[in-house]
């Protein structure tokens, strides 16, 4: 058992993060944690990397994943952990997502080339690797075409929503979402609520079924974390939480900062069994 400070809310270059997984893990054992789940953006392909990489350092994986889904209309982010990573079903969806994500990227490359900046779909997709290709990607060949001075330049003006090349993502319903993780095998938690979730559909989605509030996040402010502990102690919910580290552009600051006690990875054990 590997006692200590847990984070749970970690991206790798296989999604929007800068690190491989090899190095992330890295990163993680400088800091002294040693259970971690790794949480790509609609995407497992770190995870068997991971855990073999992993047993060198005496780091205990929690298999993750981090889903864009569509709850009463708005955007909602789900952390699944603990699940079969091998799981046909969800391997089937993931595949999908990957394929919508090439199409949202060719769409926006065409926005920005409409715009006055011609970047290539292919220079994009090499940036994007092994990974789901994402905005993160289409930012950095847009700094290294000369097209924006920095990466927070390219979402300003032309990548975030609302902006003249964002195009909306591919996501599936809260229900769909909740039951391919839970057919998997795992467990469900609302990714960090005080960024996109109101309190009424916190409640909601109590009522929906899931297991988990992420409780703790580098967005949340004193008052919510309380605010968070208090309802998932009410329900009945686990608390889970991290850094939401990604690294580079997005900050390389959080990353042993932001924990939950392995209590927490025991209660999920005691729920579903995990840990790798």
């Amino acid at each position: 058992m590997n006692a200590g400070p847990v984070d749970l809310h970690l991206h790798t270059n296989r999604s929007d993060g800068v690190y491989a997984p090899r190095e992330l893990l890295d990163k993680v054992a400088g800091f002294g944690l040693r259970t971690v789940a790794i949480v790509d953006h609609d995407e497992v392909s770190a995870i068997p990397e991971a855990v073999e990489y992993a047993k060198k350092l005496g780091i205990e994986i929690i298999p993750g994943i981090e889903l864009s889904v569509i709850f009463g209309g708005y955007d909602l982010h789900l952390l699944g952990y603990c699940f079969d990573y091998e799981n046909a079903e969800l391997l089937h969806y993931l595949h999908l997502f990957r394929s919508e994500r090439v199409k949202r990227a060719e769409k926006i490359v065409d926005k920005l080339s409409d715009l006055g900046m011609p970047i290539s779909l292919e220079a994009v997709l090499e940036r994007a690797g092994q990974g789901s290709v994402g905005r993160p990607h289409i930012a950095s060949v847009l700094v290294d075409d000369g097209f924006v001075f920095s990466f927070q330049e390219a979402f300003d003006k032309y990548l975030a929503t609302g902006k003249p090349a964002y195009v909306d993502k591919y996501k599936m319903d809260v229900v769909t979402a909740l039951n391919l993780i839970k057919n998997a095998g795992g467990l469900c938690s609302v990714a960090h609520p005080g960024i996109q979730v109101s309190e009424s559909e916190l409640m909601d989605l109590v009522k929906l079924g899931i297991d988990a509030i992420e409780v703790v996040h580098p967005k949340h402010s004193d008052e919510q974390t309380r605010f968070y502990r208090k309802v998932a102690s009410e329900n009945g919910l686990l608390q889970t939480g991290g850094s939401d580290f990604h690294g580079g552009p997005k900050g390389e600051d959080a990353l042993g900062r932001f924990t939950v006690d392995y209590e927490v990875v025991l209660q999920m054990k005691a729920l579903v069994g995990c840990g790798l």
